[in-house]
């Protein structure tokens, strides 16, 4: 688990830093995720969407979408005193996998977005953080429109590993999108103790 942590005078630990990433499918809101909870400007490297890239990604179900990220996006939230998180959005078309390997390095865990209208899309995420044994969680960004599921439904439908927790939420809302990351670093923390555990017993 990759942290930054500075120490007051007395020796006692006052800052931790954790890096999370956020990942997911072609416009199913990362960057409004990453936008909406971090409290600094954040770094975005979105480009037009242009007619070429319209015939390479598929915009299906969000015909609206203008830009698209080609880096990544950063952002950082404070969830409590001393513990802050960096948050690393992900690009989502496969094209810019190459990516991923060098943000994944060093991160406590991730936040995969589902879109239950494209719920397809989040499955090479999803097998991209199990195989590499990466803690996350799925958040279902709950789009005006789309069907209700249930966190059950949505586990069953991505197969996911027993205890992989499915969050309901609305990326665009700065509370739904910090109830995701503390359940993801609650999560993510278990799951690192009880690897730590295994490993000494």
């Amino acid at each position: 688990m990759a942290s930054e942590s500075s120490q007051s005078t007395g020796g006692e630990t006052t800052d931790l830093a954790l890096k999370i990433l956020v990942a997911g499918g072609f416009g199913v809101g990362k960057t409004t995720l990453v936008g909406a909870v971090s409290e600094i400007r954040p770094l975005r490297t979105e480009e037009q969407l242009s007619q070429v890239g319209r015939r390479v990604d598929d915009t299906g179900g969000v015909d609206e979408k203008t830009t698209t990220t080609v880096a990544m996006d950063f952002g950082r939230i404070t969830i409590r005193s001393g513990l802050s998180l960096y948050l690393f959005g992900t690009p989502g078309q496969d094209r810019f996998w190459f990516l991923w390997d060098e943000l994944s390095q060093g991160a406590l865990g991730a936040v995969v977005l589902a879109d239950t209208r494209r719920l397809v899309d989040c499955f090479p995420a999803v097998d991209y953080f199990e195989h590499r044994r990466i803690p996350f969680v799925v958040a279902v960004n709950c789009f005006s429109g789309a069907r209700t599921y249930g966190a059950h439904e949505v586990s069953r439908a991505l197969d996911l590993e027993r205890g992989t927790p499915v969050v309901l939420c609305d990326a665009r809302d700065r509370d739904s999108g910090k109830e995701v990351l503390v359940r993801l670093v609650e999560y993510a923390g278990r799951m690192h103790t009880a690897r730590l555990l295994d490993s000494v017993g």
